[in-house]
């Protein structure tokens, strides 16, 4: 399920690549799974379609999509990038937390915090 912040610093279309490597992590998007087209996505979050078509752009640029002319966009086959992406990505938001005065025990107890609840689910 892909989510936004508008309020964010994160650019939008970042977001969207970040939800859609969550969701192929966590086993909710598979290898061949269609996404939905960048219309149909972009109307149902409330952006601009070109937002979208930039996000799914990256996303094929990193191969962790693939497009099929006049059929969408589905999931390719895993190699490890989406992880190895949202790795780069957690580390890079670590180093700004920290530099934004976050300490160490907080991201470790916020990380704990978000494994329970997800394990609520």
């Amino acid at each position: 399920m892909i989510t936004i912040d508008q309020t964010g610093r994160v650019p939008i279309y970042e977001q969207i690549c970040r939800s859609v490597c969550r969701d192929i992590e966590a086993g909710f998007l598979k290898e061949g799974d269609m996404l939905p087209s960048a219309r149909a996505l972009a109307k149902q979050l409330s952006l601009n379609p070109n937002t979208v078509a930039k996000a799914y752009s990256r996303l094929e640029q990193d191969g962790i999509i693939y497009s099929v002319a006049g059929k969408g966009c589905f999931v390719a086959k895993p190699r490890g990038e989406a992880r190895d992406k949202l790795m780069r990505e957690f580390r890079s938001v670590t180093a700004e937390a920290l530099e934004n005065g976050a300490s160490p025990e907080e991201l470790i107890e916020l990380i704990k915090q978000i494994e329970k609840e997800r394990q609520g689910k």
